[in-house]
């Protein structure tokens, strides 16, 4: 199979983003499957036109995008994206929209159609802290996910996408106050994981990964 793996470029305060390094590691040279990776701009709409050039001309059977989110512990594959940016801080190119669609005439949200359940158990078991997201936020991560399931349904539904979340790296988390982190080597083994159980499962499996609140 043909995997484009995305990560960001690194936006706000931060002087680097783990999305990226982590994608930059990866290697999966034990595979059958070819990796593609990219890095995508922390701007709106700018990230979406870029993420579909790549698929245009890579043709990708799966499209895994990786974004920073700062305080989480785990990494968080997201479940689904929503029709709404709504910008807590500017994006790198200063633009904040806030209340705005991504899509105007877009569905009001879109599910990944990766079998995130299996990856996160992948994931677990090699050691990997590993939880499903039901929120990817309202920024340029959840920006991206949208729009890039909506291409998925308009265009080509065969195409399996998603979207993981991973933690700040140790070096990033010395800045902030009791704030969580996940070493490089252990995300690169969450990402090498996924890219690999989203490879071998057709359809996903039936575990809880609900939340009460």
């Amino acid at each position: 199979m043909t995997v484009l793996i995305t990560g960001f470029a690194p936006f706000g305060e931060d002087k680097i983003n783990p999305s990226y390094e982590a994608v930059n590691a990866i290697s999966l040279e034990q595979s059958e499957h070819q990796l593609i990776k990219a890095c995508l701009p922390v701007v709106f709409h700018q990230s979406i036109e870029a993420l579909y050039q790549l698929i245009e001309t890579h043709r990708p059977d799966i499209v895994l995008c990786v974004g920073q989110a700062g305080g989480r512990t785990h990494m968080t594959i997201e479940r689904v994206g929503i029709n709404i940016d709504d910008a807590r801080i500017p994006d790198n190119a200063g633009n904040s929209p806030i209340d705005q669609w991504i899509v105007q005439d877009g569905a009001d949200g879109y599910f990944s159609n990766l079998p995130i359940k299996a990856m996160a158990l992948e994931m677990n078991k090699k050691g990997v802290p590993t939880m499903i997201s039901n929120t990817a936020g309202t920024f340029v991560c959840n920006h991206v996910l949208y729009g890039l399931m909506h291409y998925i349904h308009k265009k080509n539904p065969q195409i399996k996408g998603g979207f993981i979340h991973v933690p700040y790296l140790p070096s990033q988390a010395t800045l902030y106050a009791n704030t969580a982190s996940m070493h490089l080597e252990d995300i690169v083994k969450g990402l090498e994981t996924a890219i690999l159980a989203a490879c071998e499962y057709q359809t996903d499996i039936k575990i809880s990964h609900g939340t009460t609140c």
